[in-house]
């Protein structure tokens, strides 16, 4: 039997739109067999957690068109220290603002460059969710995901963590994405 797939959705939430986000995101992931799904807010979170995951999704709210100071600081603070110690893990973002324009892509970026100095190899996804929906910096949403679509929008982009993990971190080829046979709306 392949190892086991080990996936991290780390949020924070302040009004729960995050948290809806981080359940579609982590059913996404355990749509990949053979795949293990933690999801934990951040307050609950710890370095353990980051170091016991092949891939990470990151969901923050939008505060200013950055990430809240919640999650800022649990890698200033919880994760200083292990530095250099999750080099090459996989990991990408997510986040909703009060409406659209808030700066949600602006947040998935911060997300990804706090990943990136860590030593995260970091993606985006090119697949649409809908029409004219794409997860180029990560899932995002305005409010609540109370759209089908962006509940789609969050599966894909957990499924694909979890495929580039089980493809890469576990040599298991068959999970790259290319080698499904799974509906997709396109190139641009």
């Amino acid at each position: 039997m392949p190892s086991s797939n080990k996936i991290l959705v780390l949020f924070d939430s302040r009004s729960g739109n995050v948290a809806q986000m981080a359940s579609f995101v982590a059913e996404g992931a355990g749509q990949v067999t053979n795949t293990e799904v933690r999801i934990l807010h951040v307050d609950a979170a710890s370095a353990e957690d980051v170091l016991w995951c092949d891939g990470i999704a990151v969901g923050s709210p939008t505060n200013m068109g950055l990430v809240s100071w919640k999650m800022k600081r649990f890698w200033d603070d919880t994760m200083l220290s292990h530095w250099m110690k999750v080099d090459g893990k996989i990991g990408c973002a997510f986040s909703s603002a009060g409406g659209w324009g808030g700066g949600m892509e602006l947040a998935c970026q911060s997300i990804i460059t706090l990943l990136m100095n860590f030593g995260f190899l970091v993606f985006g996804v090119t697949d649409y969710a809908a029409k004219g929906l794409t997860l180029h910096y990560g899932a995002v949403g305005a409010k609540a995901p109370r759209e089908p679509e962006i509940q789609e929008s969050c599966r894909i982009l957990g499924r694909r963590l979890a495929e580039w993990t089980a493809c890469f971190v576990h040599n298991r080829k068959e999970e790259h994405p290319e080698n499904k046979d799974l509906p997709r709306m396109g190139a641009h």
